[in-house]
């Protein structure tokens, strides 16, 4: 009978020893797989919503400043059928809108589950990302919100990690700034920070887990690449963005507060009155709207 699993045969061993808090090489099996053709890739990419699809030149510095990032003048559909030579770099987001690739990031999502269920909960928000890029491409210096496991589809890529929750490389005002929004995913990077580093070197089969907001960057190989991104937000990751919600307005009227991890107690009381205040607003919100509906007759 043949064998559809994603992950390979103790592929996720690795995986279930570092999640959720540190970096893991895994292996799948999804690289031979017809939705990563890259007809139906270039396809996929035009059926798309514009605001799906992000791309630009490929020639980027590690820590690039996003004003000097420029785009390429093609149809999506271009990009992709000539990613071989055009020099670019693109991102195809929340692929999962197609029901053939929800299907598949359903599937690997499961094969996760007895590990991420008992550990972080249910996974929520699941989205999968697709990254095409032109040999020698760089992605900047940059974080996620989410929970990450990249499957590197065709050619090879080397993706340097960075702990997570290290202040000395992404210090306490910028995890509160990214929380705030507004601001471009590209970080500044100090090769000094690289010491601290891990590098995952990745090859069709490889994928490597990236914990939540674990700073870093990829340096793409001598022939084009394609990797599948698949992310899932959970218990834990609601709980590190919203203190850092409360801790940015605390420091905002004149607190310095503990950094997440530094007072557990304080840090649940944080998350419990983050949650209370929003859950207290959408009620008020909701309330609201009803009584202007009822004022209309």
């Amino acid at each position: 009978m043949t064998d559809h699993r994603c992950f390979a045969p103790r592929g996720l061993e690795a995986f279930a020893a570092a999640y959720p808090g540190g970096p893991a090489a895994v292996r799948h099996r999804l690289h031979d797989h017809p939705l990563f053709a890259q007809e139906a890739l270039a396809q996929l990419a035009e059926r798309l919503p514009e605001s799906h699809v992000e791309h630009s030149f490929g020639n980027l510095a590690v820590d690039q400043d996003p004003a000097g990032v420029r785009r390429a003048a093609m149809p999506v559909g271009e990009i992709v059928r000539t990613i071989d030579d055009n020099g670019c770099w693109m991102v195809l987001k929340k692929v999962d809108v197609d029901p053939a690739y929800a299907a598949l990031i359903d599937a690997c999502l499961g094969e996760l589950a007895p590990v991420t269920e008992p550990r972080t909960g249910a996974c929520r928000r699941r989205e999968a990302f697709i990254f095409l890029s032109s040999p020698n491409s760089v992605t900047p210096f940059h974080m996620d919100p989410e929970h990450n496991i990249l499957l590197q589809i065709a050619g090879t890529k080397t993706m340097r990690v960075y702990p997570a929750g290290d202040l000395s490389i992404v210090p306490a005002e910028v995890h509160e700034a990214f929380h705030r929004g507004g601001r471009h995913r590209n970080m500044r990077h100090d090769p000094a920070f690289d010491a601290k580093a891990q590098d995952h070197r990745l090859a069709p089969g490889d994928a490597v887990y990236v914990p939540v907001k674990a700073p870093h960057w990829v340096q793409n190989g001598p022939t084009r690449s394609v990797s599948f991104s698949i992310t899932w937000r959970s218990d834990e990751s609601d709980g590190e963005a919203r203190l850092h919600r409360v801790n940015q307005r605390l420091r905002r009227v004149g607190w310095t507060p503990a950094a997440p991890g530094e007072n557990r107690a304080a840090d649940a009381a944080k998350v419990t009155a983050h949650r209370v205040a929003k859950s207290a607003t959408a009620t008020a919100r909701r309330l609201l709207g009803r009584e202007r509906e009822r004022s209309a007759y």
